[in-house]
């Protein structure tokens, strides 16, 4: 074959028809020696199937050459060929003539002006750079990437990780993944962008493109208001759902959706990751979701819409758009489309494939064509166009030719001058296009292409390459081209002889060239024969050497010097299928075994030869004969094609045996031991033939034989052949490997596989410690596959399991076999066994007495000694020297040891006989007539041998004969095995009775022996090494603030997590104390998870918990996983791992998160610009819970304890409307003091809107900013932190909350006074001050507060003329005046500014002191602190009085301004007035107040109508109170001011102090259920009204005094100062000893000191001290306890069981059940709440009250089964309780539940008793509540409908008015009241007549 030229390699086409490529230089160095050789693939070859040929030489091109090659490129399909010249002049005018970018392909935008561009735009590799947008169709899948081929013949290359956007959450690091494979297809057209240019080769041209399939990447820039109907969309398929697929476009903004039902869409199956086109035929852009149809024919249909204003950015490579021709160029077309854009089109893209000479004509200008983008740079705006045909159609063009091919009537269509030629090939079924550059039309150098060539003649030509994208063929017309049988890299073969060209040596081989070009590879062991040192010397560069091929895979050819193989005139051996019986062939030797030899042959073919078949003589070694890399000559002696296994033999003509000589496998043989070697041992088989029997097949057994490999028993038929063996059934065999699974050996080498899963029952157990390599196993065959010859079986016990005692009774034949040897070499006697039997009856005296038992000597065996343990004494009392009979359970031959036993059960079967042992068969045989085999007993343990696994069984019902059965069995033996203990009953069965084959004794089969094993095996990973829950000793090795390194064993590594380091609350810096290096005793308590970053780093989680390294039995239960139980409000402890911008991460456990807001870290605007400095990592932070998601296992947490959830306990898991009130009313409440971060600015008087939670945001009024400041916005900007204060918290109708807040602390005295929040506290002639609102022209509104306005009339603005009120009274503008009027109803506030009538007056009765009186008491704010006393600015007036220190308190104050503040609320009495010096004395003494609280005390606090407000008032205060228990009040703060100020503030806080007896049904709404329980009280009575009223009111009053006593008793407590400290406290428990009020008091105060032990220590007095007839007393205390416990317990369960169960004992067990459901529901303890309930259920069947618990529960959780727990109720209550309990489970279901079942249960016990008014009112209360006018109105007709007394009717037509009256017209209005005259005059005339 001839040489191709250098100059033929270079002379390429500047459109890129060929690859770019200078000449190579050969291996500058060894690095880019090995990276050529290693390397897959060539970055920048124009596809996968282009050949290497033709490569051309070595040297380089002269100068000359150059210039030639660069003016043939120049003149491309131009015809302006420039002659080359070496005069440097004519060049430099050659490059001014024609610009750079013409040579080089620089793109060029749309902003083209001027003159028009000479060739069309092109990719190729000079001109690619990141960024741009690029078409292209997938040729290549491999396991780790994508090939694309690209425009201009250019390959691209996709890492797996750039093929899917990260959140699909694919795993795409595993090297065997079939993710690419399954998610994209060969042909595919995708869209991509350029992510980098690899340009490690330095050679030209030579740059690997980088791409990415990532739409994040492709759709940037892309939102949801730019996607319009009708767009085409490519989307990954992110999820599979019943109806469709969810779709994700990469950006976080929206997702797709595609219909199941869109039956046009792509008829195969999608899967997850799966890139799709889809048609947008709607948006629903409030659920941002776009739904797309992927009709082929609608996707490649559509056209991109022409919208104005339309980016760059939005165009995507495969858009489909309309576009006008603007001119033609030299090769293409320039287009306009979408308006504002223009793009070319290369001669290749073309709509005609075979374009003549005259294209142009065909594209006239402004001629409308369709386009598809092909490529855009956004850098330079330049777009390439396509208008191929198959591409239109959204399809890539088909590969009919492969490379390679030749065609000898090829047709030339165009003849390109200087370029080259365009032709079409003649394949099937349509032509294909193929282009022959000029460098490849012939071997020399082509001249003149028009005149040697004619359009329309036919040519041979050769398939050089494929451009996939344009469907283009590479062609090749050179004779030397069509030489040769190696062509490309397929034509190649293993085994074919071939002349190559060294081109360069190194250490690993050289690299040789064939004649076509094709680079190959011989390795350094197959340059020679022998081994070679200086491999250069021998080879030299450039030489032409004969090689043969040895293997072809991919485009790697390895080749062979060795001139025996290059020789060679055997066979070659290039498959397995080709390895027949007999073959003799030339190999090489890879690897030398004692065993044998392993050979290789061509194509990675490989064969054995065993030791027998090597030729050797006896005693040679292997090694001393072969070597590795020697060729040898083979003969195959057989071969299993399907499993790749080739047997061979260096004896080419075998010697053939005598029939005496053949030992066929699997028979059984004698033989004479030779030799015992350390081996095994050698027995000589017949005279000629040995066997060695291996130590591992000496028995079955490991602890007797250290068995390696399994025993072939006499008479056992063993498979030999795969013919032999049938699915499903159990073959013994032995383990040969434990390599990925189990590999089980039967005779020969027939081998089946166990895989992991199959081996045992517990897959937590590792299969390498269940089993060990020679074990003797049983396998279940689950499969056969006679063609590949591969067994798959099982070794699980369960379906394994031994059904006969082969086992044991193999361990009993050894033991003999053993004995009887030693007793040989030794020559004892045996004739002490034979008086030793199974059952016998033996006399002795006790030798010692030990610990475990006692030792019984012989008389006449001086060496045989009998043990019995204490549990075989049999309770007898037995002293040295004893003489004693016991029966013979076990007799130990090799330790001469006799088990005994002395119980009389055993002893006394024999009492009748006078000679023991001449009777001991006879009782045998007696003993065994009744026993058969197979059968089924019940036996009791007696001996149990864990050393020799197996126990010693007596069987009580057969004359306690004793029996033997294994404790384990062939598959579980190194398994943890079950533990028996004495006396344990059993079932067995009989398996064999005795015989000398058992060696005397009755061996048993239990029954559950594989269930045994199998939940033994549960136990392994605790005994066996590096298992869960194992002890380690741990090297630090690193110390990070979350966790700690540590290393142990042998290569073993773990972490031991901050949250695992101590026990209880987290400590700060808990590894403060610990050093690397240092040694620690650590419990595994779990692996690492692998999702988790950096999860490789470490293998184990690792505990250094005290409580975790205790050898206690409860370390099993904290091993297993901890539920996600958490509780909102429920008090946890982080430590920080994180702080961003708005969050604090924390991480609580292991596998559990929390995150805390930065507004809710503090209130202080100072902390929180420093949050970083506050949350360093790994500090520790507690809060409480106040959301949970239990997705994510992530927490949210807040610092401040939680209040109470208003509407119920529920816990807050979502973020639905509902939830996000409740959520901001359990965190803020009025009062609280938050922090917050200045959102917006609001114009006008609007105030501040402030941030004060995530998408929660409260507003400041203007008033709230400051007190009375000319400009309350000053100083604010937005982004600032402020702190604040909740005013009011409420919820919206749109399901959202409006805060209010205020900026406001009181720092001015008169801040508090000028507080004017409700209209009732303004009065005419106040002094007020307000901000100007908005000004008219007849006046102005002020805005006095955030709820009440004022007008100011134009009269009243001033005194004087304003000519301009607008400037006069600007917008926010703060005035003073007075209040004319005020009117409450309207809430209609006057105001006036004129100071002329009432300035003076105002401020003479500020400060008038002639309206105080001594003995007033007054209200005012502390003003200053002073060492002698306080002054007070009293409220409305300007005054200051002074409080003395002497009139502080009764008591002495030491510290009067620790005790008061400026700005606190005082209450104080008036003592003196000088009204000549303005001078006011005051006192605060307690004393001085005297009688006056009991005046101002309402009369009607006691009032019936006002006790029920004030039990529901107190019961909401005492959840919030349990749920915190802790006493957050201080001494002086404004809530103790107010109760200090108003006694009834104080009793009612007082008793709401009382943690709760128990939660009243009612949470939900008291007064309709107070409704229900009266109506259906009063009918279901039995006895006499009156009798009824009396008993209640007595009831009542007794209520009423007991209520009036607690009040008595706690204001006399609150008279006095709070106690401060535990001696105060003993103070006041000594004067009331069985006041529940102050012992709570006192447990909250030690909680508030973290003191929890003193705090149960305290409970614990007062469950002591308090008299056992306060049972209410004593109940409330318990209640406490209950709370205590379950928020300190440890754990909590536990802790709040132990006091409930003490509490049942001492109080109503009902009201202790139902006092601990409330604190279950209340802290959201659904599950246990749930079990307390099922329990009350059935203890208290007959109690209403409970099962309406039971129906609340249920509604509140949303739960199904109300109907069942009604009709269970039913059944258990009694009849005269059902019409009560049914209406209240009605009433649930209309407030919380489906109202349609709540009207199912009312028209149930309405059509029962339907004259029982009661129930209608209830009923119709709730169709009122419920808003329904409609079904109300027909509801009220059915119930007027009734015959009823008037008297009865009566308040039904009332109500029914009243309801008219408020929903209805006045038409409705007059039938109603028509409708009662009506039935008035029917009722009368009725009763008339009766």
């Amino acid at each position: 074959m001839a040489k191709r030229s250098s100059k033929a390699v270079n002379r390429k086409s500047a459109n890129g028809l060929m690859p770019d490529k200078a000449s190579k230089k050969i291996f500058k160095n060894k690095t880019n020696l090995d990276n050529g050789v290693q390397s897959k693939t060539l970055a920048m070859q124009i596809e996968d199937d282009v050949p290497c040929f033709p490569r051309g030489g070595a040297t380089s091109l002269s100068r000359h050459e150059v210039d030639e090659v660069r003016a043939e490129a120049d003149a491309e399909f131009g015809g302006l060929v420039r002659e080359s010249n070496n005069n440097r002049r004519k060049k430099t005018l050659q490059k001014k003539n024609h610009p750079a970018e013409d040579d080089t392909g620089s793109l060029f935008g749309d902003g083209i002006s001027g003159k028009l561009p000479r060739f069309a735009n092109k990719i190729t590799s000079k001109n690619v750079s990141p960024g741009m947008k690029i078409w292209g169709v997938i040729a290549e899948i491999n396991k780790k990437d994508l090939v694309i081929s690209l425009p201009g013949g250019l390959r691209g290359l996709v890492r797996a990780c750039e093929a899917f956007d990260p959140d699909l959450d694919i795993e795409t690091k595993d090297a065997d993944s079939s993710f690419l494979s399954r998610t994209f297809r060969v042909g595919q057209l995708v869209s991509c962008i350029v992510l980098d240019l690899d340009a490690d080769n330095k050679e030209k041209g030579n740059h690997k493109i980088w791409l990415s399939l990532r739409l994040a990447l492709l759709y940037k820039g892309f939102t949801l208001d730019a996607i319009q109907e009708g767009m085409v969309l490519t989307a990954y398929v992110k999820s599979i759902e019943d109806h469709g697929y969810i779709l994700s476009f990469g950006l976080p903004s929206f997702v797709g959706f595609l219909p199941k039902n869109d039956r046009t869409e792509s008829r195969d199956d999608k899967v997850v990751g799966q890139l799709l086109q889809g048609v947008v035929r709607s948006i629903d852009r409030s659920r941002k979701v776009i739904y797309l149809s992927s009709d082929h024919d609608a996707v490649s249909k559509c056209v991109t819409k022409d919208v104005k204003g339309i980016s760059i950015d939005l165009l995507i490579p495969g858009m489909m758009v309309n576009a006008r021709v603007l001119s033609t160029l030299e090769n293409g077309l320039i287009l306009s489309f979408l308006t504002y854009f223009t793009g070319t089109v290369d001669i290749f893209n073309l709509e005609n494939a075979f374009p003549t000479t005259e294209w142009k004509d065909h594209y006239g200008k402004n001629k409308k064509v369709s386009a598809r983008i092909l490529f855009l740079d956004p850098s330079t705006r330049a777009v390439g166009l396509t208008l191929n045909s198959h591409l239109l159609q959204n399809e890539a063009p088909p590969s009919l030719v492969k490379t390679g091919d030749i065609f000898d009537r090829a047709k030339i269509v165009r003849v390109d001058r200087g370029a080259g030629l365009l032709i079409e090939i003649p394949s099937v079924p349509v032509s294909t296009p193929a282009y022959v550059c000029i460098s490849d039309v012939a071997d020399n150098k082509a001249q003149k292409l028009d005149k040697q060539f004619q359009e329309g003649s036919n040519v041979r030509v050769r398939v050089f390459g494929f451009r996939h994208l344009e469907g283009l063929a590479i062609g090749v017309l050179k004779g030397s081209a069509f030489e040769g049988s190696v062509f490309t890299h397929s034509d190649v073969k293993p085994g074919m002889t071939v002349k190559a060209k060294i081109l360069a040596v190194d250490i690993f081989g050289a690299i040789v060239q064939l004649t076509s070009g094709v680079k190959a590879l011989c390795p350094l062991p197959h340059m020679s024969e022998f081994e070679i040192a200086k491999p250069g010397k021998k080879f030299n560069v450039g030489a032409e050497l004969v090689f043969r091929v040895l293997g072809v895979k991919s485009k790697r050819i390895t080749v062979t010097h060795k001139k025996t193989l290059v020789k060679s005139k055997l066979p070659v051996l290039s498959s397995y299928a080709e390895a027949t019986d007999g073959l003799v062939t030339h190999g090489w030797i890879t690897k030398i075994e004692k065993h044998g030899c392993f050979v290789r042959f061509y194509n990675g073919v490989q064969g054995f030869v065993p030791r027998s078949q090597l030729g050797l003589e006896p005693g040679r070694d292997t090694s001393t004969t072969y070597h590795v890399g020697q060729v040898v000559k083979c003969r195959v002696t057989s071969s299993l094609p399907a499993s790749r296994r080739i047997n061979l033999s260096f004896l080419i003509t075998p010697r053939r045996a005598s029939e005496d000589e053949i030992v066929s496998l699997g028979s059984l043989v004698c033989g004479v031991v030779e030799q015992v070697t350390h081996r095994g041992v050698i027995v000589l088989v017949n005279a000629n033939a040995k066997g060695t029997i291996s130590t591992d097949h000496l028995a079955d057994h490991h602890e007797q034989a250290s068995l390696m490999k399994s025993a072939l028993k006499p008479g056992q038929q063993l498979p030999l052949e795969i013919s032999q063996i049938s699915p499903y059934s159990i073959v013994q065999g032995y383990i040969c490997n434990l390599k990925s699974g189990c590999f089980v050996r039967y005779l020969g080498r027939l081998t089946g596989f166990c895989p992991r899963s199959k081996a045992i029952d517990d897959q937590r157990n590792d299969v390498s410690e269940a089993f060990y390599v020679g074990q003797s196993v049983r396998s279940k065959i689950l499969d056969v596959n006679g063609e590949t010859g591969r067994i798959t079986v099982s070794l699980k016990q369960s379906s394994c399991a031994s059904t006969d005692t082969s086992f044991i009774q193999s361990y009993f034949l050894l033991e003999d076999k053993i004995a009887k040897l030693q007793m040989a070499d030794s020559k004892c006697s045996e004739v002490w066994t034979e008086n030793f039997g199974i059952g016998s009856i033996v006399e002795g005296k006790i030798h010692e007495a030990k610990e475990f038992g006692v030792v019984v000597s012989f008389e006449k065996y001086d060496d045989v000694f009998g043990f019995a343990p204490h549990y075989q004494l049999g309770g007898n009392d037995v002293e040295t020297g004893t003489v004693v009979r016991a029966v013979v359970l076990d007799v130990s031959r090799l330790e001469r040891v006799v088990d005994l036993s002395l119980k009389p059960e055993f002893v006394t079967r024999f009492k009748d006989s006078s000679d023991i042992l001449p009777h001991k068969k006879k009782r045998k045989r007696e003993a065994n007539k009744e026993l058969e085999l197979h059968q089924t007993v019940n036996a009791v343990v007696e001996i149990v041998k864990e050393k020799e696994n197996y126990m010693v069984l007596s069987l009580p019902e057969y004359n306690h004969a004793v029996g033997y059965a294994s404790l384990t069995d062939y598959n579980i033996q190194k398994l943890p095995k079950k533990q028996f203990v004495n006396g344990q009953s059993v079932t067995a069965t009989i398996m064999a009775l005795p015989s000398p084959s058992t060696v005397g004794r009755l061996l048993l089969l239990l029954k559950s022996i594989g269930e045994a094993e199998t939940s033994s095996s549960k136990r392994a990973k605790k005994k066996s090494g590096y298992n869960v829950g194992a002890l380690v000793q741990a090297e630090i090795t690193d110390i990070k603030p979350l966790e700690l390194r540590l290393k142990f064993g042998v290569g073993f590594h773990g972490r031991v997590h901050i949250t695992e380091a101590t026990d209880g609350a987290a400590a700060e810096d808990p590894f403060r104390n610990l050093r690397i290096g240092q040694t620690l005793t650590a419990r595994i308590v779990a692996k690492a998870d692998k999702y988790e970053k950096n999860w490789k780093s470490h293998q184990w989680e690792l505990s250094i918990r005290p409580s975790m390294l205790t050898d206690s039995n409860e370390i099993r239960d904290k091993l297993t996983p901890v539920a996600f139980n958490f509780s909102i409000g429920q008090s946890v402890t982080g430590y920080v791992y994180k702080v961003d911008c708005q969050w604090v991460w924390l991480t609580v456990s292991r596998e559990v998160r929390a995150q805390i807001f930065f507004l809710d870290t503090s209130c202080e605007p100072d902390e929180l610009q420093d949050l970083q400095k506050q949350f360093s990592v790994g500090k520790s932070v507690r809060g409480h819970i106040l959301s949970i998601n239990k997705e994510k296992r992530l927490l949210r947490l807040v610092l401040r304890p939680l209040s109470t959830i208003p509407n119920g306990n529920e816990t807050i898991e979502d973020q639905s409307n509902d939830n996000v009130i409740e959520n901001v009313f359990s965190l803020i409440r009025e009062g609280s003091v938050v922090g917050g971060r200045i959102s917006k600015v609001l114009p006008g008087v609007g105030g501040l809107l402030v941030e004060i939670g995530p998408h929660l945001y409260g507003k400041v009024h203007f008033t709230e900013l400051t007190d009375s400041a000319p400009d309350p916005l000053l100083g604010y900007r937005e982004g600032q932190f402020v702190k604040c204060k909740v005013l009011e918290v409420s919820p919206t109708g749109r399901g959202t909350v409006h805060v209010d807040l205020s900026l406001r602390f009181g720092d001015d005295v008169t801040s508090l006074r000028d507080r004017v929040d409700k209209i009732e506290d303004l009065q005419p002639n106040m002094i007020v001050k307000g901000y100007v609102k908005s000004v008219t022209p007849k006046g102005c509104f002020i805005s006095l507060s955030r709820k009440l306005d004022a007008k100011i009339l134009l009269s009243n603005l001033s005194d004087g003329f304003i000519e301009s009120p607008e400037k006069e009274f600007p917008v926010g503008k703060l005035v003073i005046g007075k209040v004319l009027s005020v009117e409450t109803l309207s809430r209609r506030v006057e105001v006036t500014l004129k100071m002329s009538s009432g300035s003076g007056a105002l401020k003479a009765q500020m400060n008038d002191t002639s309206s105080l009186r001594v003995g007033d008491i007054i209200s005012g704010s502390i003003r200053r602190v002073e060492s002698y006393g306080l002054f007070i600015t009293i409220d409305h007036t300007t005054l200051v009085g002074l409080c003395h220190i002497s009139e502080l308190s009764d008591d002495s104050v030491d510290s009067i301004e620790s005790k008061y503040k400026a700005g606190e609320r005082v209450k104080a009495k008036i003592l003196k007035v000088d009204n000549e010096r303005h001078r006011i004395s005051l006192g605060m003494k307690n004393s001085h107040f005297g009688d006056d609280i009991e005046i101002q005390t309402p009369s009607k606090l006691t009032s019936d109508e006002d006790e029920g407000d004030k039990e529901e008032g107190e019961g909401e205060e005492v959840v919030d109170r349990n749920g915190q228990m802790d006493n957050t009040h201080k001494p002086n703060s404004d809530h103790q001011s107010q109760v200090e100020e108003f006694p009834v503030l104080a009793q009612v806080e007082s008793r709401a102090s009382i943690l709760p007896l128990e939660v009243s049904l009612d949470d939900i709404e008291q007064a309709d259920m107070d409704v229900a329980v009266s109506w259906t009280e009063e009918h279901a009575a039995v006895a006499d009204t009156k009798d009824e009223k009396s008993k209640r009111r007595a009831k009542r009053k007794q209520k009423e005094d007991r209520e009036l006593e607690i009040i008595a008793a706690e204001q006399r407590l609150l008279e006095k100062d709070m106690p401060r400290s535990a001696e105060e406290f003993e103070k006041v428990i000594r004067g009331s000893l069985n006041s529940s009020f102050v012992w709570i008091k006192y447990m909250a105060f030690m909680l508030s000191l973290a003191d929890v032990d003193k705090a149960r220590a305290i409970a614990e007095r007062a469950l002591k001290t308090i008299n056992i007839r306060e049972e209410t007393e004593k109940l409330n205390v318990w209640v406490a306890y209950l709370n205590l416990e379950n928020e300190y317990g440890n754990p909590p369960e536990e802790a709040v069981v132990k006091i409930f169960q003490r509490a049942l004992q001492y109080c109503d067990p009902k009201k202790v059940h139902l006092a601990l459901l409330a604190m279950y529901q209340r802290t959201e303890q659904h599950k246990l709440a749930n079990e307390l309930l099922d329990k009350m259920t059935k203890k208290f069947r007959h109690s209403c009250k409970v099962w309406l618990r039971r129906v609340q529960s249920l509604l509140k959780q949303h739960q199904d089964g109300v109907q069942a727990i009604v009709n269970r109720a039913v059944l258990s209550l009694p009849r005269h309780k059902h019409i009560k309990f049914i209406s209240q489970t009605a009433i649930l279901e209309f407030k919380c539940g489906v109202p349609d079942r709540g009207r199912s249960f009312f028209e149930g016990i309405l059509r029962e008793y339907p004259k029982r008014t009661d129930l209608w009112n209830i009923y119709l209360d709730q169709e009122i509540r419920l808003g329904d006018v409609n079904m109300t109105r027909a509801l009220f007709e059915r119930a007027i409908s009734l015959s009823l007394k008037l008297r009865k009717m009566e308040p039904l037509l009332k109500k029914y008015l009243e309801f008219e009256k408020t929903v209805g017209d006045e038409e409705r209005i007059e039938y109603v009241k028509k409708a009662a005259l009506e039935y008035a005059k029917t009722n009368l005339g009725i009763e008339t007549e009766d």
